[in-house]
């Protein structure tokens, strides 16, 4: 299994995505909200420790059945993720994370009681938890790179047809209890909640793809408003 910690620097993240994690797609905040936004940040920076893992494992795709077979695991993946990962000669599961350290910090602005800066926080946190998994896939094709593999995009129960339920089957299956701090409520919950789980396959004749977001019904997929 590898796993890696970060900085916020190491995300590289604009004012530009934070903003537009927060609905301002072609215009920019009024000045009270980029100064909020900036305060918060210079909070927050120093406590942050966001991270990541993944472990590759064998499995098989069945694209009749709609599901991903890894050892005596089976997820009803849906049919647009079994067609994404038909091809691959092995899998990454994968867990991302804002961490806890961002968690306490949205506890101590719920506790302050100002609505905008939660509502700054949670969009802030979004972006956070999906730059760290990309910052996942660099890492990941860097260590397949010795094999000639390329990888598919990232799948997450809860997307694209695949229940969120299915939590249940995956986190079991990372050699540790709680990956990255990551634990999982009964109700599938991921505590950070800012954190991201999920798959991707590997190998010689997959590739990456733009998100078909058209053919998702998640309304609320971050990526999906991202792209609206």
């Amino acid at each position: 299994m590898f796993e890696q910690e970060l900085t916020y620097q190491d995300l590289h993240i604009p004012s530009s995505e934070i903003y537009e994690a927060m609905g301002y797609k072609d215009s920019m905040p009024d000045p009270m909200v980029i100064e909020e936004t900036h305060t918060l940040l210079k909070r927050v920076i120093p406590q942050l420790r966001p991270r990541y893992t993944f472990f590759l494992t064998e499995g098989t795709v069945d694209t009749e059945k709609e599901s991903l077979h890894t050892h005596d695991t089976v997820f009803s993946i849906g049919k647009t993720i079994a067609r994404q990962l038909r091809g691959s000669e092995a899998f990454a599961f994968f867990a991302a994370t804002a961490g806890i350290e961002f968690e306490e910090f949205q506890h101590t602005l719920q506790q302050e009681g100002d609505m905008v800066k939660i509502y700054i926080a949670d969009s802030l946190g979004s972006v956070i938890a999906e730059k760290t998994a990309d910052c996942m896939e660099v890492a990941l094709a860097e260590y397949i790179q010795s094999k000639n593999w390329k990888h598919t995009n990232r799948y997450s129960p809860g997307y694209c047809g695949w229940h969120v339920s299915e939590q249940q089957k995956l986190f079991p299956l990372f050699p540790v209890t709680s990956p990255c701090g990551i634990r999982l409520t009964e109700s599938s919950l991921m505590i950070p909640i800012k954190s991201i789980s999920g798959v991707i396959g590997v190998g010689t004749d997959v590739r990456k793809l733009e998100y078909t977001c058209g053919l998702c019904t998640y309304e609320n997929c971050y990526r999906k408003r991202k792209h609206q």
